[in-house]
């Protein structure tokens, strides 16, 4: 009975685990290398996954910098599409030159020197300060067909001027003229030389080719075909010619191959240096690129030189068919002037629309056309990488020391430029736009092709992907979609760009609210700042003002106001673009609501105790520069930061300057609000920043006033009078005068005072020196720092 017994669940617990113990002992040792192999295996799997995903995803972000916005370009129509902009004064980095918008256009220029004092003054080629010319620049120039250019050299003075024939199927033809007077009447010598050229960096091939014949200059492309270009004394003598065909390794050596090619020759006027064979061109076994041809000419002396292709369909235009056309030209010039900006009727003197006339034209004349390969980094690539090749069509800051392209400096170009012609501006903003990469990243600075390159000192080559630049295209197209409506209505051309533009201004807008973006909510703050314990500030040039006075010891706290005011316009400007697209403003609309939150922007940036708006960071006055023995020995004593008092974090309220008027400048402030009146109350204190010339970059009472950044870095934005940002006060002070509120009388007062110092003494200051300026001394308005285009845009566009 027992035997049969059914077993009780201990019993037979008991027995599975006596039959399991013994199972286990017998093959245990199986078991277990059985186990800590699979579980090695998976290890190693997984290990060899990740690295795969860690390899493949660190490809993926390192390819992300150099990859271009997958998305339809904003550009649809260049080179021979737009045929009355195909040929142009593209090359603004020389005193005069023309290519075409092909980026494998031949180029075409001039150089030229006093015979008696050519060792004193050498050859002129490029736009440069260092040669003292008492003036140069376009008087009138159209952005189209025509432009007419006075270079002052003395004793002499060379007028350049073009006119452009269209037709064919090449782009058409051109003529210009070199007009060259003397001072003192006298009959004297002058070398002019005149040259073609192929950019070797851009690869014309075998089929492209350039030469020069009986004084002439030949060539062929597959874009232009055969070309000829007649050089035609029109007044005057050409005492003697010489030409040479030749080669040279980039258009930035053009100057130094011609003095290479100079001999010595005795004529019956005496010793001559005439240009000889090119020695290289057999020694190397490369092709003619260069043509100079010189010319010995008496003063005054006119050349005509004459561009044409096969397809010109009647004879070119020269002599005195020319002098009539141009005339012409500047005749429907000064009408079409007059009825866009109608200075007669604001009671302007003939002297002043003048300048005015020069202020426009050196903008559009200041137009180039660039092609070539940027350098970036992000910090996923141990090195600099290339960017995409790329076209770029656009302004220039200053013709003598940044001939290329900026991109918050387009932005103020495009305000006038726009003005003038929507064409060309919609043109120019939609090639920045297709800069554009996967992330939503242009970079700021544009420096494309070797002539580019070698004006520009190599630690600002590489551009980073990290650095903004103030999104003031953004803010400029929305001001020609609100100027101009009636552009972007229906199935208009300006309205398709539009469109195309829409999806790439989104992305970069998106790529400012992410990656600018502070610790906090609704703050934001400039990448790029450096602490390397020589500055006396840190500059912060990805803000557009360099070294303005920020937090003293840059850290990730830092929010940085007018950055804050920038992405609130910014996303007003995303809602007027996409209300006249008809897309949804919603987004927009809630962001700039966000930012438009005074209460807010109170909190983050108002210092009650000085009364102003300010950044906030980890911040000391009490820093200076003092000489010190180098840690390296041979070095000596070198000028570095010394800090007297611990930095603490703080509103940077002792920097009382343009940051502090953003909130106002970018209308961020509602027309009834307490903090405006306050701003106006004090804008016109001369002891802060008004001065008889414009409003000053920072107040006198600033402790790093006019002060030096480093031992050799002079002031920059700590005192001088900006041209932009006094455009900026009058659009503002002009808004708020015109909306109902408290401060409106205020602001018209101050609006009016302002315009009559500005504008004042741009002309005062060009009647004295023949040049526009970036910056304004504020102590006696003389101009500084280079000749720009922000004087032109303010000149005209603040009224």
């Amino acid at each position: 009975m027992v035997k049969h017994r059914k077993p009780s669940s201990l019993s037979k617990h008991s027995s599975n685990i006596e039959t399991s113990g013994s199972s286990t002992s017998e093959s245990q040792p199986r078991t277990r290398s059985y186990n800590y192999v699979s579980v090695w295996k998976t290890t190693l799997g997984v290990i060899c996954l990740s690295v795969a995903v860690y390899i493949g995803t660190l490809g993926y972000l390192e390819t992300r910098v150099n990859t271009p916005f997958d998305g339809e370009k904003a550009v649809k129509e260049s080179g021979l599409d737009v045929p009355d902009r195909f040929w142009g004064s593209y090359r603004p980095g020389v005193y005069f030159g023309l290519k075409s918008r092909e980026p494998k256009s031949p180029v075409f220029g001039m150089m030229w020197y006093e015979l008696a004092t050519a060792v004193h003054k050498g050859i002129r080629h490029w736009c440069d300060q260092n040669d003292n010319l008492p003036s140069y620049g376009w008087i009138r120039h159209d952005g189209f067909t025509f432009g007419e250019q006075i270079i002052s050299d003395p004793p002499h003075n060379i007028v350049t001027t073009f006119v452009k024939t269209p037709g064919g199927e090449h782009g058409g033809h051109w003529t210009a003229r070199i007009n060259i007077t003397s001072v003192n009447k006298s009959n004297d010598a002058y070398v002019l030389i005149w040259y073609g050229a192929l950019d070797e960096s851009q690869g014309f091939g075998p089929q492209s080719r350039i030469w020069g014949e009986k004084g002439a200059i030949v060539g062929y492309t597959p874009s232009f075909g055969n070309f000829r270009v007649h050089l035609i004394p029109h007044q005057g003598k050409l005492l003697h010619t010489s030409f040479t065909d030749a080669y040279s390794p980039g258009l930035h050596l053009l100057k130094e191959k011609y003095y290479s090619l100079l001999k010595v020759e005795k004529h019956s006027f005496g010793r001559l240096a005439v240009l000889g064979p090119d020695n290289e061109l057999n020694a190397k076994n490369k092709d003619v690129n260069f043509v100079p041809v010189q010319m010995l000419v008496e003063t005054p002396f006119v050349l005509d030189i004459v561009y044409t292709t096969e397809d010109l369909s009647g004879p070119p235009l020269k002599g005195e068919d020319y002098t009539k056309v141009l005339e012409q030209k500047k005749t429907s010039f000064d009408a079409r002037f007059e009825e866009e900006f109608k200075l007669k009727d604001k009671g302007y003197s003939e002297v002043d629309i003048s300048i005015a006339k020069a202020a426009m034209s050196n903008m559009v004349g200041g137009i180039g056309y660039f092609d070539g390969t940027s350098r970036v980094q992000s910090q996923y690539t141990r090195e600099p990488v290339p960017y995409w090749k790329a076209a770029l069509y656009t302004g220039v800051p200053s013709r003598s020391f940044f001939p290329r392209g900026f991109l918050w400096d387009e932005g103020f170009h495009g305000l006038l430029v726009g003005r003038w012609s929507p064409d060309i501006q919609m043109d120019i903003a939609a090639h920045w736009l297709d800069l554009i990469n996967v992330e939503g990243w242009i970079p700021r600075e544009q420096i494309l092709g070797a002539e580019s390159l070698a004006r520009v000192p190599k630690e600002f080559v590489v551009q980073s992907n990290a650095a903004a630049n103030p999104p003031m295209l953004l803010i400029q197209i929305a001001n020609m979609v609100q100027r101009r409506p009636n552009l972007f209505q229906h199935d208009s051309k300006h309205r398709r760009m539009l469109e195309r533009m829409f999806p790439r201004l989104q992305t970069w807008y998106n790529w400012f609210l992410n990656s600018q973006k502070g610790i906090e909510p609704t703050t934001y703050r400039w990448r790029g700042r450096e602490d390397d314990g020589i500055q006396l500030n840190p500059k912060t040039l990805t803000s557009g003002l360099d070294d303005y006075p920020r937090a003293s010891h840059p850290s990730e706290i830092e929010r940085h106001v007018d950055l804050r005011c920038w992405m609130f316009a910014a996303a007003d400007a995303m809602t007027v673009i996409a209300f006249a697209l008809q897309r949804d403003t919603s987004k927009f609309e809630a962001i700039r609501e966000q930012l438009g939150d005074e209460k807010l922007l109170n909190k983050l940036h108002w210092a009650s105790h000085s009364n102003s708006y300010a950044d906030y960071g980890l911040h000391t006055d009490g820093v200076k520069l003092v000489r010190q023995a180098s840690k390296f020995p041979g070095e000596g004593l070198k000028v570095v930061r010394s800090v007297t008092s611990p930095p603490q974090p703080r509103l940077v309220a002792s920097a009382f300057g343009y940051i502090s008027l953003f909130p106002m400048l970018l209308k961020v402030l509602s027309p009834k609000s307490d903090n405006l009146g306050k701003i106006l109350a004090v804008l016109d204190k001369p002891s802060l920043l008004w001065s008889p010339y414009g409003l000053r970059s920072l107040s006198k009472s600033a402790p790093l006033y006019m002060k030096r950044n480093t031992e050799h870095d002079p002031p920059y934005w700590r005192g001088q009078v900006w041209i932009n940002i006094n455009y900026l006060a009058l659009s503002a002070l002009k808004h708020y005068a015109s909306v109902e509120g408290p401060h409106a009388s205020r602001a018209e007062e101050l609006h009016t005072k302002l315009k009559t110092n500005v504008v004042g003494n741009i002309i005062t200051q060009y009647k004295k020196t023949g040049y526009f300026w970036e910056q304004y001394s504020d102590q006696d308005g003389r101009g500084s720092g280079y000749t720009t285009a922000w004087a032109k845009m303010a000149l005209l566009s603040i009224g």
